[in-house]
């Protein structure tokens, strides 16, 4: 029997907001891979995804450093890719959890690019990226109408920074926990900071939301899993309370 890999986003933090698809895929799964960086001791995907796992299967935790350079793939993406087709090969349905949706900005791409050409099938199962959830859970539109959302790595470099917020009106603002005092700066000459709302661990435990970017956090505390969200256009307090 041919092995099937599976790339499930689980969402952003809350487990009912996984997709029945996922949750069946889940269920279904022979391995479960529970993927974390070198600096992290569990997987915050896994822990999403815990309640719908079957006692009998398989969990397996790999560790993935932050290599992404297809030309020097570092001896853990290699041992990883190894493992996962030596599952696949006994017949396996393998299931790699990742955190929001599998092609936005997630570890399970670089995977997914290693395995592509395996001859094996892959499953890519959509999940809710974070700004959605973040979006729906304030009551906040992400665009309507004419508006142009750009969702932005906040480690792009500082003039693709500047020419992205120069032209839009609204804005999603991820992995801002390397240079969030930059970032406020960047939005503080934009006009988007009145607008502007942080949340952390958007339905997780610990979540928190600040609507005060230049005075709530500061670079020590902000967590890895944070996102901004902010609009050009004016919107009343009442929509980001």
């Amino acid at each position: 029997m041919a092995g099937i890999f599976y790339g499930v986003g689980v969402g952003p933090g809350d487990p009912e907001l996984l997709t029945l698809k996922a949750i069946n895929a889940i269920k279904a799964a022979d391995v479960i891979i529970a993927p974390r960086t070198e600096k992290k001791d569990e997987s915050t995907a896994f822990t999403i995804a815990k309640p719908y796992i079957q006692e009998n299967t398989q969990i397996l935790e790999l560790v993935f450093p932050m290599n992404y350079n297809a030309q020097a793939l570092s001896e853990a993406w290699v041992n990883n890719k190894n493992t996962i087709l030596g599952l696949l090969e006994a017949g396996k349905k393998v299931i790699f959890l990742t955190l929001g949706d599998p092609m936005l900005y997630s570890t399970y791409m670089y995977v997914f690019r290693l395995l592509e050409d395996c001859g094996h099938e892959i499953v890519n199962i959509p999940g809710v990226n974070s700004f959605c959830a973040i979006g729906n859970r304030l009551g906040v539109p992400l665009a309507e109408g004419g508006d142009i959302l750009s969702i932005i790595p906040a480690t792009i470099d500082e003039e693709r920074l500047e020419q992205v917020l120069q032209v839009s009106d609204n804005v999603v603002l991820m992995k801002v926990y390397k240079n969030f005092a930059q970032i406020v700066d960047k939005l503080n000459k934009h006009g988007m900071t009145e607008n502007a709302v942080m949340v952390s661990k958007c339905g997780l435990e610990g979540e928190e939301i600040f609507h005060d970017l230049s005075g709530a956090v500061n670079d020590q505390k902000v967590n890895y899993l944070s996102t901004i969200l902010t609009k050009r256009s004016k919107v009343s307090k009442h929509a980001l309370a």
